[in-house]
């Protein structure tokens, strides 16, 4: 299994549970498997909708700004790695 960074996490909205993630590197998929790790985060999981501007998309590229659900709280920084099997 590998990693790939693909991004940082820039916001996180608590009462919706959304990371919003500037992406940096690669390509993003609906159904591949991220994993967001930083100082005190450690979350791995299949990324099940990708938002843009509030519109769902199946897929982003490097340079945009998305919103991802999460499981459990992320804070701003945190690196997104794409895990590649």
């Amino acid at each position: 299994m590998g990693e790939e960074v693909v991004g940082k996490v820039t916001d996180y909205f608590a009462k919706i549970g959304v990371a919003g993630i500037q992406m940096t590197a690669g390509v993003l998929s609906v159904g591949e498997t991220i994993r967001i790790k930083g100082h005190t985060t450690d979350l791995t999981q299949v990324v099940e909708s990708i938002q843009v501007e509030h519109q769902a998309v199946q897929r982003v590229e490097a340079g945009k700004t998305i919103g991802i659900r999460v499981k459990e709280r992320v804070r701003k920084g945190d690196s997104v790695l794409k895990v590649t099997p």
